[in-house]
């Protein structure tokens, strides 16, 4: 079980789309399908979240995997095709409250999100 301790300000998700929310090369083989716990797990982020969603598939598969996610109610701001496959680095900077304002999680490919847990701390 992965625990995130959050504040009550607005965040930013982004998350990697084969093997993180979809099974990973599913849309080649027999069609995209969710990874247990991803789909509740984006229905879960607040409104006023902004979602961001990577992919190194092609802009050959932009409107079938557009498709899907709407279908299925997923709610995200931005889907960028074609980045690279290699690391995705974040880099970000700390409130002088103390906030950490950046987390990385690495998945184990296609493990979904279903052991992840989300707490909110008021008094971050």
């Amino acid at each position: 079980m992965t625990k995130l301790t959050l504040s009550t300000l607005p965040k930013t998700w982004i998350f990697d789309l084969d093997g993180t929310l979809l099974v990973h090369n599913g849309y080649k083989k027999n069609g995209d399908s969710f990874l247990p716990g991803a789909l509740e797990f984006l229905k879960s982020i607040p409104e006023q979240d902004l979602i961001i969603i990577l992919t190194a598939r092609t802009e050959e598969y932009k409107s079938v995997t557009e498709f899907f996610l709407k279908k299925n109610g997923v709610r995200y701001n931005e889907i960028i095709f074609n980045i690279p496959v290699g690391e995705r680095i974040l880099i970000n900077d700390n409130k002088d409250s103390g906030l950490v304002c950046s987390h990385s999680i690495a998945l184990k490919r296609d493990q979904g999100l279903k052991d992840i847990q989300i707490e909110i701390d008021k008094n971050l």
